[in-house]
């Protein structure tokens, strides 16, 4: 990774954002993040206000670890949650206990970090509409300038898939998911926290600056196996394997594979990200840098607005909150095929 860092520095022209994520970053010791940072700071252009996050799981937070993640330059940390409830903390398969996320994110609290997201999930294993009442009741009491929440979702191919495919796995069906995500929407709006995305909630002034460089579709660079790279125009994918990502660094300095976009790929990318934001999508935009065709853009609209699930506020297409329900199903809509 400190190779790649060295290798890839001229495709980033400015660093507005830092963001260590998983895998397990919290389990990096001081030497390495050390070394990794010095890399950072030798070859790239640091602001000296950047939001530098970490990804952190509840049961490696101590006194040691928050002490070390200061020390270099970490201010905002993304808790990894989940549930406060711990029979559906153990059928996720984590070791740490609901205590164990409170007297972490209180720790922290405690060792100046000002700046603190935490991940919650619904349609969990064994979750009720009381167990998600109480996580978003717990989850509001602490505080937390950030909160994202994304329901689960079951891949083929992976435990919880065979287990699902089974008869194995009994999750909130599909109508139960979306009151939950309901619910989590009035409970966390009358605790003072905005939706500026679809999964992303945040008090005033603290939205996730990194997240929100995806969705304007700001250049980014990603190390480190699996990590993704866009500056516009090309996507790139590090391999994933750890074997090949090491051979790629080392023998050619090239770990990833890329596409270049189309026109169309450009345009699908700018709906997607943008209408899941609160800023929505620019109508103008649309069509006079994507060329998108004016009369397939009404059709489309007209019927959106006749069902209640968008609005088209100041010239930008927003989801409204049922529309929130049907983002990527309204998403796909909009797509030229």
């Amino acid at each position: 990774m400190i190779k790649e860092l060295e290798i890839r520095k001229s495709f980033l022209p400015k660093v507005d954002t830092i963001y260590i994520g998983g895998g397990t970053p919290s389990l990096l010791t001081k030497e390495e993040l050390e070394s990794l940072f010095n890399e950072i700071h030798t070859h790239y252009s640091i602001p000296s206000e950047i939001e530098i996050t970490l990804e952190a799981n509840p049961d490696d937070i101590t006194t040691n670890t928050l002490e070390i993640w200061r020390s270099v330059g970490i201010n905002r940390l993304s808790i990894g949650c989940q549930t406060f409830d711990n029979e559906c903390l153990a059928k996720l398969n984590r070791i740490h206990q609901s205590e164990t996320s409170v007297a972490s994110f209180q720790l922290a609290r405690e060792k100046g970090f000002n700046n603190i997201s935490i991940d919650l999930m619904f349609g969990l294993p064994g979750q009720t509409s009381i167990i998600w009442e109480n996580d978003l009741k717990i989850a509001c009491s602490l505080r937390p300038e950030h909160i994202s929440a994304y329901g689960l979702t079951i891949e083929n191919k992976t435990v919880f898939g065979n287990q699902f495919q089974k008869g194995l796995l009994v999750v909130p069906n599909e109508n139960e998911q979306a009151e939950y995500y309901e619910k989590m929407m009035l409970v966390l709006e009358e605790n003072g926290y905005e939706q500026y995305e679809i999964s992303n909630f945040c008090l005033p002034q603290h939205p996730s600056k990194h997240n929100s460089s995806y969705w304007e579709q700001e250049t980014y660079l990603g190390i480190g196996p699996s990590a993704h790279s866009f500056d516009g125009e090309q996507r790139m994918w590090n391999h994933s394997n750890n074997i090949l990502y090491i051979k790629g660094v080392e023998s050619t300095g090239t770990a990833y594979t890329s596409e270049t976009l189309s026109v169309t790929d450009r345009t699908h990318e700018y709906i997607l990200t943008t209408l899941r934001t609160k800023k929505g999508t620019n109508i103008n935009k649309l069509i006079t840098e994507f060329n998108y065709p004016l009369k397939k853009l009404n059709e489309i609209s007209s019927v959106l607005l006749n069902n209640g699930w968008i609005n088209t506020d100041n010239g930008q297409i927003k989801l409204t909150k049922s529309g929130k329900l049907l983002a990527d199903e309204i998403t796909l809509k909009f797509f030229l095929y």
